[in-house]
């Protein structure tokens, strides 16, 4: 049966594609090392009692019928509030959108901004850019980032392909990679976006950054997390933010994001998810109005924690793998910056096993290390990477600590395996 032309040509999830194949083999009794989702364990990183207590609460009192279109106005004034006290962004309630979670709203800028065969400049590994772009029929810029500037575009990168271009997608701290723009780096592509939106004439389309921060407060060490209007005020006139509850308060099924931008753009946002109906639900929008405004120093003991635990997992997951590079094993892993991803290298094409079959490419290297090692973690070319890349994303969200050291030395024991 012939369908629309986007839904014979949209392409399937290679992570919801990896995560059945994991699924069944747990199912089936196989202890299995999950380290692929990018969610958590409510056992183990469960959202805080103050917001979980203010859901039920608001829920009690019958908050269930349909919210403002474009959130309500106490969630949203809670938002600009948290926003200008946590990370000095100065905004008004016409410049901020709620809908439920970091998707819609992703899908809403595209829509809002993107004509059909407008140019969208993306770094590979990313998420879900190639998906989005392909929903508006745009010209997908594709930029393949380097391990040398840990996966994070640069000025450089961009330059070429700016001229006519309608948007750039950024996300810092970065969804696969756990890696951050530095702040030398980000001004410069500002500094590109401004000069290229002065050079553009009366009338024609400006060119706007998505700077998706959804994991911005979860950075670590001397790590420190930039935007592009702190750094360029002049951005503001260029820049959608996309935030959310989702990873700072370990809160991915609340579902409850929100937009900042300027109000003319905001404004078509909020009338194309009118119609899509992706709003978040009332009381946990009521629920996390209370907890914005009343929770601060609550908030400040959940951060404290909630970041210390996902740290020292990932340290611990690092620290493992050099030891194993040291080893003299085809193992690499760039020091963990911020989010809850780890990026790690596992560089074993041409390798053969102990039966004697050589690992021909990176697919049959995934495969080996789920099988041998029982270690599912995500390869990037499911982010849009080159199928050849050795590099993949561990998530920690679900990890417990105490495994660590056990899939440390089931991958040892996988990698002396082959020749």
């Amino acid at each position: 049966m012939k369908l629309s032309h986007l839904s014979e040509t949209l392409i399937g999830s290679e992570i919801v594609k990896l995560g059945s194949e994991i699924k069944e083999k747990i199912r089936l009794g196989e202890r299995i090392y999950n380290f692929t989702v990018g969610d958590f364990d409510p056992s183990i990183f469960p959202i805080p009692k103050e917001l979980e207590d203010a859901i039920v609460e608001a829920y009690r009192k019958h908050f269930t019928n349909y919210p403002a279109a474009e959130g309500n106005l106490d969630l949203r004034e809670a938002v600009l509030s948290f926003t200008k006290d946590e990370e000095g962004l100065d905004y008004g309630t016409s410049e901020v959108l709620v809908a439920s979670g970091g998707r819609p709203l992703i899908y809403a800028v595209f829509r809002a901004v993107c004509d059909k065969g407008d140019k969208v400049i993306y770094a590979v590994p990313s998420w879900n850019n190639n998906h989005y772009t392909h929903f508006v029929d745009g010209e997908h810029i594709v930029i393949e980032a380097k391990a040398e500037n840990n996966f994070m575009l640069t000025a450089d990168d961009i330059r070429p392909h700016i001229k006519e271009a309608t948007l750039i997608s950024l996300c810092s701290p970065q969804n696969p990679t756990g890696t951050t723009f530095k702040k030398e780096e980000l001004e410069a592509i500002c500094d590109l976006v401004i000069e290229e939106n002065k050079r553009r004439g009366e009338g024609e389309k400006k060119l706007y950054v998505m700077y998706d921060q959804m994991y911005w407060h979860l950075t670590y060490g001397d790590i420190k997390h930039y935007n592009p209007v702190s750094l360029r005020h002049e951005m503001r006139n260029y820049t959608i933010f996309i935030d959310a509850i989702s990873k700072v308060f370990a809160s991915t099924g609340v579902r409850v994001g929100w937009g900042l931008g300027p109000a003319t753009v905001i404004s078509k946002m909020k009338a194309i998810l009118t119609h899509v109906g992706a709003w978040a639900p009332m009381s946990e929008q009521k629920a996390v109005a209370h907890y914005l405004h009343h929770n601060r120093e609550g908030i400040k003991r959940f951060l404290s924690h909630f970041k210390s635990e996902i740290e020292e997992r990932l340290r611990r997951i690092y620290d493992g793998f050099m030891k194993l590079k040291n080893e003299g094993l085809s193992i690499d892993a760039i020091a963990p910056e911020a989010a809850i991803y780890l990026t790690i290298k596992i560089d074993l094409v041409g390798k053969k096993t102990s039966e004697g079959k050589t690992l021909t490419d990176q697919s049959a290297v995934t495969a080996y290390i789920l099988n041998e090692a029982k270690l599912a973690v995500v390869p990037f070319y499911a982010f849009g990477a080159s199928r050849s890349s050795a590099w993949y994303r561990l998530s920690v969200g679900t990890c417990k600590k105490e495994e660590i050291n056990e899939m440390i030395g089931k991958l040892r024991e996988a990698l002396k395996k082959l020749s």
